[in-house]
């Protein structure tokens, strides 16, 4: 019996055989005759005949399959998203549904905004392989890589650059960024003065630099871009932070605000440093879990 692709493995199969054909500067991807032509070629008795738009109240995509007497699947995602990286990270999502679960879920998928933003393993794992799928198909690391260099400092215009490039949120272009950089760096979304969710690079991860969500509510400091959003310039601004604000060491914060959605994303930067901890893959901070703690709760 055939062991099962992994999500990874999916995404680099295809990012291959379009590297081949377009050349390795082939982006943004058209996601629609990808998903049509590459299926119609690999599975011609079951394959995606169909991606359109359409009014989905409360959910962002759905993977279902063609009707009676018809073979083959269709995407279909919300039309009413007003933001083509949304959109674009949706299409891939269930894309990956198609490739990774159709045959295990033969009544298909209806997937909201969570389960299309959320990359925690904890989450679900049958969203989590699918966001995976996504995140590899659309922005391949190696080619992220080109763009910012493991050890380079970020601002928002290089991460927006590569948003811009695979046509994704900013969200997604920075969780791909956090996922191999060697900078200590935190993402944190927020709304309404508390974290929704956050996710630390690996190396502010091992340094303690974290925000431990699952432990409930977390306000975020007073003098923080999202509180203090006088200062913002076109939604968007940097300011450096000393000892004692977000963490116990100085931060330098870069915040957008996202009108459309009423939550703020700030990138917190941190100087290199040494890791002082080591912590298991059990016992990682749940950085997308809904806030069901006491407040103030911070790891250090």
């Amino acid at each position: 019996m055939t062991r099962p692709l992994s999500p990874e493995r999916w995404a680099f199969e295809i990012t291959h055989l379009l590297n081949a054909v377009f050349g390795a500067d082939r982006f943004p991807i058209d996601i629609p005759a990808v998903a049509r032509e590459y299926t119609a070629q690999r599975f011609p008795d079951d394959p995606i005949i169909s991606v359109q738009g359409d009014n989905l109240p409360g959910f962002d995509g759905a993977l279902f399959k063609a009707p009676a007497g018809r073979k083959g699947w269709g995407i279909i995602y919300n039309n009413r998203i007003s933001s083509k990286g949304r959109i674009n990270f949706t299409l891939a999502h269930e894309f990956g549904h198609f490739l990774l679960h159709r045959i295990a879920y033969p009544n298909g998928f209806r997937c909201g905004e969570q389960d299309v933003v959320r990359w925690d393993s904890e989450y679900g794992q049958v969203e989590h392989q699918a966001n995976l799928f996504a995140a590899n198909f659309l922005m391949p690391l190696d080619d992220f890589r080109r763009q910012i260099p493991e050890r380079d400092k970020v601002d928002l215009d290089m991460i927006a650059h590569c948003a811009d490039r695979y046509r994704v949120s900013l969200i997604a272009a920075t969780l791909r960024w956090l996922s191999y950089t060697q900078k200590r760096a935190v993402l944190v979304v927020s709304r309404d003065g508390f974290i929704l969710w956050a996710r630390s690079s690996p190396s502010a991860l091992k340094t303690g630099a974290f925000f431990r969500t699952s432990a409930g509510p977390i306000e975020i400091p007073a003098t923080s871009l999202p509180v203090k959003q006088d200062l913002l310039i076109d939604g968007r601004a940097t300011i450096d932070h000393g000892p004692g604000v977000w963490f116990r060491e100085p931060v330098r914060e870069m915040t957008v605000f996202a009108e459309q959605y009423d939550f703020a994303i700030s990138l917190l930067l941190l100087d290199d440093a040494r890791p002082f901890a080591s912590f298991e893959a059990e016992d990682e901070p749940d950085v997308f879990d809904k806030m069901i703690l006491q407040p103030g709760r911070r790891e250090w």
